[in-house]
């Protein structure tokens, strides 16, 4: 197994960016470079051997500055949508930028997918790297400072493990995810509706209308689209004559998953594409997973000279309930200052 550093480009304010190539001894490798520590390459062998890029993405970082898909990215402080860019934390109004339609979505703009990280450690032996940052009290509107690192390990057995800790000197919300946007039969190679895919949760959070905020309820997915317990394809209900759908554009809803025990790393899902026989199981310790099928990409020029359209990838985010900061009944994103967040999620790929 091998690290290889590589220059990816220079932003405008002349910083040099980096990319961070992990290749295991099978030759399956995983890229990622330091602005946003962003996941730009993940190549995986097929059902013939060949090698596979599953992962969306850009050729160069200009590509990564504008990256309105978030094609990739580490999302932080916290994922998903909070309602009016508003939250209460310790009797303290925040305010927060309104960047989808009045919610603020991903902590943006400008959130931690546009912020240059620093590679602080490679481990050969353990074929990673880990990005470090400190992200000041105020930044993008959430108290405290906190001191934050995503490790990313490229296994033997074609796992992409990805580790989020961090520590605030101030109460905060800590939610973080990555926004990798897949297809198992190729970047480029056009849409993931014929892709199967099982999510192994009971209920998921409907929402209210199209600003995609839940209501606070917990739904059972028996007996709706949004049922995915077995495998079925992607695209058999997803523009069904169903509210939810119907609010959305498609799937983009969050799944509160099975046997959540705080801590501890389960199965939550798995996808699978016929075409190529490349398989993804995820697990994670988180209790939830947003599902979005990649609605709203809308002619984004990727990688190799692709044209990226809509649902020409798609998205499992592991993280705690949209809005749970809002809402009671959800699990709490709130990280209490001194405090440990930690947290892994593995993607890891296979044939079959």
């Amino acid at each position: 197994m091998s690290v290889i550093v590589r220059k990816f480009g220079e932003l405008p304010t002349g910083d040099s960016v980096e990319l961070y190539h992990l290749e295991n001894n099978t030759g399956s490798y995983v890229e990622v470079i330091n602005f946003g520590a962003c996941i730009v390459k993940i190549c995986v062998p097929d059902k013939d051997g060949h090698l596979t890029d599953v992962a969306l993405g850009y050729d160069d970082i200009e590509g990564y500055e504008v990256n309105s898909c978030f094609f990739g990215a580490c999302i932080g402080r916290n994922g998903n949508r909070i309602e009016g860019g508003k939250f209460r934390i310790n009797g303290k109004e925040i305010i927060l930028a309104q960047n989808d339609n009045d919610n603020n979505l991903h902590s943006s703009p400008d959130g931690f997918e546009k912020k240059l990280w620093t590679a602080e450690e490679i481990s050969q032996d353990k074929n990673s790297v880990t990005f470090k940052r400190v992200s000041p009290d105020g930044e993008n509107g959430f108290p405290g400072e906190f001191r934050v690192s995503v490790r990313y390990e490229f296994t033997q057995e074609n796992e992409l493990r990805i580790h989020y800790s961090g520590i605030s000197d101030e109460d905060t919300v800590a939610n973080m995810t990555n926004h990798c946007y897949f297809n198992l039969a190729g970047e480029g190679s056009g849409t993931i509706l014929d892709h199967m895919l099982r999510i192994n949760a009971r209920c998921y959070t409907p929402v209210s209308d199209s600003r995609a905020i839940p209501t606070g309820v917990v739904a059972p997915v028996e007996g709706t689209p949004m049922d995915f317990r077995t495998f079925r394809r992607i695209g058999d209900d997803i523009d069904a004559d169903f509210d939810q759908l119907t609010f959305t554009g498609g799937y983009d809803h969050n799944y509160v998953t099975d046997n959540f025990d705080e801590g501890k790393s389960r199965p939550i899902a798995e996808a699978y594409c016929s075409e190529t026989g490349i398989a993804m199981s995820v697990s994670s310790d988180l209790p939830c997973v947003q599902f979005y099928a990649g609605n709203f990409i809308v002619s984004e020029n990727g990688k190799n000279g692709h044209v990226y359209t809509k649902r020409n990838g798609f998205c499992l985010e592991t993280q705690v309930e949209p809005d749970a900061v809002n809402k009671e009944n959800f699990h709490s994103p709130i990280l209490e200052a001194g405090d440990k967040y930690n947290s892994v999620t593995a993607y890891r790929f296979f044939v079959k």
